[in-house]
């Protein structure tokens, strides 16, 4: 038989409406109280239920997440750190896949707002006339998307892109190529801030795209990246980093023997390539994680503000096979590459 709120009350030793108010309230009720109240619940079993508590607190117990395109590894990692923090705040998840598609996002976002509590945005594609009609439409946190005056949990791109022009550079490359993600793309942005500041003299940054950021994205870019006679190659992702490795295979241009290859965001194939892929890692399932503490705070603390509500996730440099110095091919001159 189900144990029910009455079961708590009589177990706790309280009344059924402190047991409501310690689930739907939290606020009415002595920490002390609620603190035992909950741990009897959570030792006996008991989950209240949600619709019912819907009806009291006027809130649905679901969270929307929308993601640009499911297909890359790189998103059901972030959804696997907002499924687990949801679940431990009792929340249900409803997903959605826009597909890269800015318009499809906003009619997502307009669609969820009346069956979810808020929106966790990973990576929006939206510019800012369709951000504006959004807005206000329910509670919103972004992954890798600075909106003003909205809580985001941010991914140090920019930062993450210094470690790999440091890590070429020292390997002796001088002309590096960097294969553009989407233009509406934040994540793309932060990764060309970095690399511009990376820039030295000396070194000769190249930039291509923007391309698909996805593995037929990397074959075209891999292409353009040799006729300009670089070296090494940096791509905006782990998949088309792999569509460049593919490529270069194709081509008969050994990696790394003839140029090294970088990736972002250190996806399960990264590590399974041949060679392995030298990419920067993302910390994407705290970055899920981080995104559900924001909304829950943001639904729970009325008027808080944005910059007490963002996080700023550093990025690291995982160095694998896939990068090398360059070879110097016979009768070239040491400055030559």
């Amino acid at each position: 038989m189900p144990v029910t709120i009455q079961d708590v009350a009589r177990e706790a030793g309280v009344s059924v409406s402190t047991v409501s108010r310690a689930f739907t309230a939290p606020e009415m009720v002595r920490d002390e109280t609620r603190h035992y109240v909950l741990q009897t619940a959570e030792r006996l079993g008991y989950r209240p239920n949600r619709a019912a508590r819907g009806l009291i607190t006027g809130r649905t117990g679901n969270l929307g997440v929308i993601v640009p395109d499911l297909s890359n590894p790189f998103f059901p990692t972030v959804l696997k750190g907002v499924q687990s923090r949801a679940r431990g705040a009792d929340y249900a998840v409803f997903l959605a896949d826009s597909d890269e598609d800015s318009a499809e996002e906003v009619a997502l976002v307009q669609a969820m707002a009346k069956q979810v509590d808020g929106v966790i945005l990973c990576s929006s594609r939206m510019s800012a006339e369709q951000l504006e009609r959004v807005v206000g439409t329910t509670s919103l946190v972004f992954i890798n998307r600075q909106v003003a005056d909205h809580p985001a949990v941010l991914m140090d791109a920019a930062g993450g892109m210094h470690q790999a022009i440091d890590h070429l550079v020292a390997l002796g490359h001088r002309r590096i190529a960097y294969l553009g993600g989407p233009r509406a793309s934040w994540s793309n942005r932060e990764r060309l801030r970095g690399l511009r500041q990376a820039a030295r003299q000396g070194i000769e940054i190249i930039e291509l795209g923007p391309f698909a950021p996805r593995f037929d994205g990397g074959p075209h870019g891999a292409d353009l990246a040799l006729a300009e006679g670089v070296t090494a190659i940096i791509a905006y992702n782990d998949l088309m980093a792999l569509g460049v490795m593919s490529r270069l295979a194709d081509r008969g241009v050994p990696v790394p023997g003839r140029m090294s290859v970088v990736g972002f965001d250190d996806i399960l194939m990264a590590g399974m390539a041949t060679p392995p892929l030298t990419t920067v890692s993302m910390q994407n399932e705290r970055a899920g994680r981080a995104a559900v503490d924001l909304l829950v705070n943001l639904l729970a603390v009325a008027g808080a503000e944005a910059g007490d509500l963002r996080r700023q996730l550093e990025c690291q440099l995982i160095v694998r096979a896939s990068t090398c110095p360059p070879v110097r091919l016979e009768g070239e001159s040491p400055d030559a590459r």
